[in-house]
């Protein structure tokens, strides 16, 4: 039996440390700005976030997409001008 590692990029990390990726990398306004819940725009903090996140799977959903496409756009940038599309 092989253990490789997993090709599903949020394989082994937790909500609370997707949160925290897209917080250092977007910050909380900008964060609210692209999934408009409350916790995000108001008062917003990781705590109230990941309560609501856990309770609310659409929501969820759309943070583990949003953490996704950060992935990729790193990945795009690491790549630098040149390299392939």
């Amino acid at each position: 039996m092989h253990n490789s590692p997993s090709p599903d990029p949020l394989h082994g990390k937790t909500l609370e440390q997707l949160l925290h990726e897209l917080v250092d990398h977007f910050g909380w306004p900008e964060l609210g700005r692209r999934i408009a819940i409350r916790c995000f725009t108001s008062d917003p903090s990781i705590g109230s976030s990941l309560k609501f996140l856990r309770r609310t799977p659409w929501a969820r959903a759309k943070v583990e997409s949003l953490y996704l496409f950060m992935l990729r756009e790193q990945a795009r940038q690491a790549r630098g001008p040149g390299g392939p599309a």
